[in-house]
């Protein structure tokens, strides 16, 4: 993975912003937007999972932001040939719009699921989250940080679906963490664009 994804490279100060040729604009960091839906839709949801709110926010936000936001940063960073982030954005952007889309189809009676068969789609991406943890610690201590929790939330709820109802509440204050540190990553790259400077280190890699 090339490393836009987390660690951007460093900003140029603002002197150096009128120096930059027409023919070569400067872009945007697309993870600042697939880390802010990931990890506030995440924090939503944990939000249900414990109880404090009902499953009304979780929907939209998951769909608008947690979904479709995701995805168009995944999509921009296939632009900008970042397999990781390509991957990651735009596979949990998908997650969110099928989440969102069977908890609608529940409560409109189209194509009702079960509690074992959500069970079954979190084993499937438990799966998928445990290959992009390998990735991710090969990137950043943060980053890993961040999927290894992310992967320990899905075992949980896992767990929560075909053992004991109870590890969801667990879960859910386990993924706080994981939605934390996604945005630690966003505020990571919005900040070294704005000061220049690395403000919040991401950490070395984990694996290397």
């Amino acid at each position: 993975m090339s490393v836009p994804v987390l660690v951007a490279k460093s900003a140029p100060l603002p002197e150096a912003d009128a120096r930059v040729s027409p023919a070569h604009p400067k872009h945007g960091n697309p993870a600042v937007v697939g880390l802010a839906g990931f990890g506030l839709s995440t924090l939503v949801l944990q939000f249900h999972n414990v109880g404090w709110v009902a499953i009304g926010p979780v929907v939209w936000l998951g769909l608008i932001f947690g979904g479709v936001a995701q995805m168009i940063a995944g999509l921009q960073e296939m632009k900008a040939g970042n397999n990781f982030g390509y991957s990651a954005f735009t596979s949990y952007g998908c997650f969110w719009i099928a989440l969102g889309l069977m908890l609608i189809g529940n409560a409109t009676g189209l194509f009702r699921v079960t509690e074992t068969d959500i069970g079954w789609y979190l084993v499937a991406w438990t799966l998928y989250t445990g290959i992009m943890t390998i990735g991710a610690m090969g990137i950043s201590a943060v980053l890993g940080l961040l999927f290894v929790t992310l992967l320990a939330g899905f075992v949980l709820l896992d767990l929560a679906h075909f053992a004991d109802p109870r590890f969801t509440v667990v879960a859910g204050y386990e993924l706080m963490g994981c939605a934390g540190l996604a945005l630690y990553g966003m505020a990571h790259a919005v900040f070294l664009d704005v000061f220049g400077r690395d403000v919040l280190p991401m950490g070395k890699p984990i694996l290397r």
